[in-house]
């Protein structure tokens, strides 16, 4: 013997029409905003809606979290395994108010030691001696 389950045979929401629904549900599905990023972007289609609402409404239709939709990302993979003393070079650019500045980064993946220099100019002359081999050791 078990209990039948109570609330409704069909969920719906009493704040939320169906064309409403079918708004966020669409959002949800093409662009996998998180929850409140989903929130900001349909308060000025749906001014009435709230996060617990968005929240409901998002559960009832089984796309409430993110990590079970279906989407276009890679699968996650882990490094190769590299020898310690192997640096991996990343050059990144930012701006500040004396103008743009390059940061190169020097990371060991087995030991995760990571160095970093800041300069005004990309070039090899002023790239860290680690970038011009593969390796502190060989």
């Amino acid at each position: 013997m078990a209990d039948r389950p109570t609330g409704p045979k069909e969920p719906h929401s009493t704040v939320l029409s169906v064309e409403e629904e079918a708004i966020i549900v669409a959002l949800r599905k093409h662009t996998l905003p998180p929850l409140d990023d989903c929130l900001y972007a349909l308060q000025p289609t749906i001014p009435h809606l709230a996060r617990s609402s968005l929240h409901r409404c998002l559960r009832r239709h089984g796309i409430g979290r993110l990590a079970g939709v279906e989407g276009d990302r890679p699968a996650k993979r882990n490094f190769k395994s590299y020898p310690i003393g192997y640096f991996h070079i990343d050059i990144a650019e930012g701006r500040t108010e004396q103008g743009k500045l390059r940061m190169f980064v020097a990371t060991d993946r087995t030991s995760k030691f990571a160095f970093a220099e800041l300069h005004e100019r990309a070039t090899t002359a002023v790239s860290p001696p680690l970038s011009r081999g593969s390796s502190c050791c060989g």
